[in-house]
């Protein structure tokens, strides 16, 4: 009865968890008990410090708080099979590798066996393959600390102030506000904004800020920052550009957030580039009705002359001119290799 009596209260909190609000009818039902154990149960619960809130009514009923001990986590089958191969495939921030690590060793030791050896089977048959595939940089990390003090900014809707590497994680102009106190440690620039959006792409994190001074929004590679001390001083929030956070930094990492960038004349119209390209690629505007400039980058002109000619259409290279070299160089390769290949 002991064993029992446990294991419904276990599954008690199982139930709490997985929604925000049970009547005490409802938990009776599914435990097979009646409401008054249920009212014994809870009891119980919070003598635990399991923070149980009941809200009065005909029925009652009952809700998991925040706060107090934190209760056992409780996955069923396939809950726990993807938290587990979860942990295997998270990459991209500092330190995730090893604290993962740690996380699925206490999980592989509580999992029954029969899901035991499926999560073996599954980490052991399952691989990757890079996602990265828009450059050919190697993958920053952010460190977890970095992500939470932003994230904190960001929730708290309080002012944020980091240094910037070199003033290089910035993917415009946006310059320091006044009482962001200037420089920050050697070689780096300090800057003050209001943060709005923590967004990830190509395995990298970005935030999304603007200046309170010029008004100006900016993007900056969290890989390159290294917040300071809370502010505390919040903000009003403010309409972003566009309506849309995403789609604004999809531009701004296109038109100035790599380490190279070029402008392109492609001969045709601005909407039939646009058609053929991802935001995230590149910036379109029309010089006339047969032309369009394509500013475009990435983190290197490797990568800038091999997405080029996925356009299938006619180009000059209005800049760099470290560009067209490349390009000569790679078009006698394919014309080498054309005529090497012809029947």
């Amino acid at each position: 009865m002991a064993l029992e009596t446990a294991a419904r209260r276990l599954a008690m909190l199982g139930l709490l968890q997985s929604r925000p609000e049970w009547s005490g009818p409802e938990l009776a039902e599914r435990l097979g008990v009646t409401t008054r154990t249920i009212r014994n149960d809870i009891e119980v619960l919070r003598a635990l410090d399991y923070p149980v809130h009941a809200t009065r009514g005909a029925t009652g009923a009952y809700r998991l708080g925040a706060g107090g001990r934190l209760p056992p986590l409780l996955l069923d089958d396939e809950e726990a099979v993807a938290v587990a191969v979860g942990l295997h495939a998270a990459t991209g921030l500092a330190g995730v590798d090893e604290s993962g690590r740690r996380v699925l060793a206490k999980l592989e030791q509580v999992l029954p066996a029969r899901l035991r050896s499926s999560v073996e089977a599954l980490t052991r048959a399952v691989g990757r393959a890079p996602e990265n595939i828009g450059t050919d940089a190697p993958d920053p990390e952010v460190d977890p600390a970095v992500l939470r003090q932003v994230a904190t900014a960001i929730s708290d809707v309080e002012w944020l102030r980091f240094d910037v590497a070199g003033d290089a994680g910035s993917t415009g102009d946006a310059g320091a506000a006044p009482d962001a106190g200037g420089a920050g440690e050697a070689g780096n620039a300090q800057r003050l904004v209001e943060p709005y959006r923590l967004l990830s792409w190509q395995r990298r994190w970005y935030l999304v800020g603007r200046d309170p001074v010029s008004q100006e929004w900016d993007v900056w590679r969290l890989d390159a920052i290294t917040p300071r001390m809370p502010t505390r001083r919040r903000f009003s929030p403010v309409p972003p550009p566009g309506g849309d956070l995403t789609a604004f930094m999809m531009r701004r990492v296109a038109a100035s957030g790599w380490n190279v960038h070029a402008r392109l004349r492609i001969a045709a119209p601005a909407e039939a580039v646009l058609a053929r390209i991802n935001p995230s690629v590149g910036a379109v505007e029309a010089i006339s009705e047969t032309e369009s400039m394509l500013v475009t980058g990435a983190d290197s002109l490797d990568t800038v002359a091999a997405y080029i000619g996925m356009l299938n259409m006619e180009f000059t290279v209005d800049s760099p001119p470290e560009l067209v070299p490349l390009l000569r160089a790679i078009g006698e390769r394919y014309l080498r290799t054309a005529a090497a290949s012809a029947p």
